[in-house]
């Protein structure tokens, strides 16, 4: 292809246009989510406030752990001996002596490696807490997308309704002119489609208010846009029997126990550093002798910690070993709950599961039928206008329930999930 340019133009602009067009396109992580349940996963891991500020968490306590372990600052001194009292000045040449010194605290018998270690089983306890936090978030996430979506399909639902029911004004119509009913027929149609249009927007605000409770879950303003659910969420549970996830768990792959672990290896560590205090450290320094302008002689010092105030060890030890029982029955007491929770979503799961399995394969196929029998028996004059109705309405509760027994399936699987402690 030529770029013809007139005489006098600015060849520079070559290169722009040539930049122009090999830049890349813009990349897809800008467009909205909310098209399917993994571009919410993917939005919430990458921009959720809270996980990033226990992530920055988390790297905080990961640096903490390497200051634990380190040696303490030296300290140095300088020491002014035979100041004049008549002539009194603060130079080392100009007094009778100048003592320089650098000391150097040492803890002896492993109180460092206990003191980094400490640092690091907190830091662990922060960073399973961050996958708790994810998991958690997740759950809620998935949950707010699912009702995002039932109110949609619930919305389509409705719609096709409201055309059934517009069918059936019609043919009412057509009957009323012919003679062969009476108006309330046609009247009755219409009363029933308003009524569905009320339903209709009743729907649409719980749609908008799951909307912006997933957007609140994101991080995001409330009323930002989202894209349409086009795809029902996929949720699958690991497990296969709630025995099996129970085991699970007992196994300590939750995140939440994960932490509370780490809190208790933390609280011995602490318990066995309190009693390692009874053993004394040391200090060992080195120092200079300045007299006039001259160094004349040099000293080695080492200093011993007498461990006297066996009151405060004692007290201290007896703080530490209660620490260690309560994050002991801090543990038992998430096993549990975790435990308790896991029982309760597994069996609102499979309930709801059964639910949706029995409707679908019963009650809205003889629903519909009942409906298809109804509506060929009005058009011949076999059943009146209300027994109609009944067999649409009643097929249209079924097709509801079912999406509602879905969404309840969906929102215990969310709920499995989250307990299952699948980290992201």
């Amino acid at each position: 292809m030529r770029f013809p340019f007139p005489a006098g133009s600015r060849w520079w602009l070559l290169p722009c246009l040539l930049l122009a067009f090999s830049t890349p396109a813009s990349p897809a992580d800008d467009a909205p989510p909310g098209a399917d349940v993994a571009s919410v996963r993917a939005w919430l891991l990458q921009h959720n406030p809270e996980l990033r500020a226990r992530e920055a968490e988390t790297e905080a306590a990961r640096a903490q752990a390497i200051a634990a372990g380190s040696l303490p600052n030296p300290s140095l001194g300088v020491s002014l001996q035979g100041i004049a009292p008549d002539h009194p000045s603060l130079l080392p040449a100009n007094v009778g002596g100048t003592s320089y010194q650098l000391r150097q605290r040492i803890p002896l018998w492993g109180k460092r490696g206990l003191a980094r270690g400490i640092a690091e089983r907190n830091a662990d306890a922060v960073g399973a807490g961050r996958e708790a936090a994810a998991l958690a978030l997740l759950a809620q996430a998935e949950a707010a997308y699912v009702r995002y979506w039932h109110a949609g399909q619930a919305l389509r639902l409705v719609d096709e309704q409201i055309a059934l029911l517009q069918t059936l004004e019609e043919i009412a119509g057509v009957r009323y002119a012919l003679g062969m009913v009476p108006q309330q027929d046609a009247i009755r149609a219409q009363v029933q489609t308003t009524r569905v249009r009320g339903e209709r927007i009743a729907l649409e605000e719980a749609g908008n208010e799951a909307g912006m409770l997933l957007n609140l879950l994101l991080g995001r303003r409330a009323d930002a846009p989202l894209a349409p659910a086009l795809q029902a969420p996929q949720l699958a549970v690991a497990s296969t029997s709630l025995g099996e996830a129970l085991a699970r768990l007992d196994k300590g792959g939750h995140p939440a126990l994960q932490a509370t672990q780490a809190q208790v290896e933390a609280a011995q560590d602490s318990l066995r550093l309190r009693q390692r205090e009874r053993w004394p450290d040391i200090s060992v320094g080195v120092g200079a002798m300045q007299r006039g302008h001259r160094i004349d002689g040099y000293e080695l010092m080492l200093e011993v910690e007498l461990p006297l105030q066996r009151r405060a060890l004692a007290a201290r030890e007896r703080e530490a070993r209660r620490l260690e029982d309560a994050a002991l029955a801090r543990a038992d007491a998430k096993q549990t709950s975790l435990g308790g929770q896991l029982g309760i979503a597994w069996a609102q799961w499979r309930s709801a599961q059964r639910q949706r399995a029995l409707l679908g394969s019963t009650r809205i196929p003889q629903a519909e039928a009942n409906y298809r029998s109804a509506l060929a028996s009005y058009q011949v004059g076999e059943v009146d206008f209300n027994a109609l109705l009944d067999a649409l309405t009643d097929w249209q509760d079924a097709r509801l329930a079912n999406l509602d027994a879905t969404r309840d399936e969906l929102l215990g699987a969310a709920g499995v999930r989250a307990l299952e402690g699948d980290t992201p």
